[in-house]
């Protein structure tokens, strides 16, 4: 039962987007195949409206989502009445996390399964529109994708590169706008090839380390 309560509400968000809003979205068609992807790196965290990229994404997937998702969420987030809620609504599977490296990522990281899909905005927190966190600090990748990508052996990785909602909704700012387009750029590498791109031991301190700069030179450069 929370499978379908989880389903429908994504289908209905992503209705609701796909009316409202459009969508210009490049990627690999020929290589990304949804039902093997196991790990989404969503770049540019700008708006908690995010979920309306639903619009785009296959109904297919979204099945697979309903019963699969893993995906931390800042317990600030997570607390909202409204927000939070909707998130939880969408999937059981969204962990309330503190932004400190503590036991509520452990737990998270537990909850991984060999069938979850793993959703994560690695910057941890929303770019604001002077392109700085809230406290003024440089939007940069989180160690905690590093961690999650050392444990996935199979299947492809989907890193999305988000041009950002801020003409739609600047966090704190009011509702958002309707009938904009909204920007999306995604690669799907296998994820046995990407970590084998970097040198070292999978997994350890050199290796996480350059995966960070990896990933913080396509949040830099990639952003449509």
């Amino acid at each position: 039962m929370r499978r379908l309560i989880s389903f429908f509400v994504l289908l209905f968000l992503k209705c609701l987007s796909a009316v409202f809003y459009k969508f210009k979205v490049g990627w690999p068609v020929e290589q990304i195949r949804w039902n093997e992807v196991r790990l989404i790196i969503f770049l540019s965290h700008t708006s908690l409206f995010e979920p309306i990229f639903l619009g785009f994404l296959p109904t297919s997937f979204l099945w697979r989502l309903s019963g699969h998702l893993a995906a931390p969420g800042a317990d600030k987030t997570m607390n909202r009445p409204i927000v939070g809620t909707l998130y939880k609504l969408m999937s059981p599977g969204i962990t309330s996390i503190s932004r400190k490296r503590d036991d509520t990522w452990e737990h998270f990281m537990d909850t991984i399964t060999n069938d979850s899909i793993i959703m994560i905005a690695p910057e941890g927190r929303m770019k604001r529109k002077n392109s700085l966190d809230l406290e003024g600090n440089k939007m940069t990748v989180r160690g905690g994708v590093a961690d999650i990508l050392s444990h996935l052996d199979k299947g492809q990785v989907a890193i999305a590169y988000s041009g950002g909602l801020h003409h739609v909704q600047i966090p704190g700012e009011g509702l958002p706008k309707l009938f904009k387009t909204l920007k999306i750029n995604i690669d799907a590498p296998e994820i046995s090839d990407y970590k084998k791109f970097f040198s070292g031991v999978i997994g350890s301190a050199e290796w996480k380390k350059q995966v960070l700069e990896d990933l913080q030179h396509r949040l830099e450069t990639k952003i449509p």
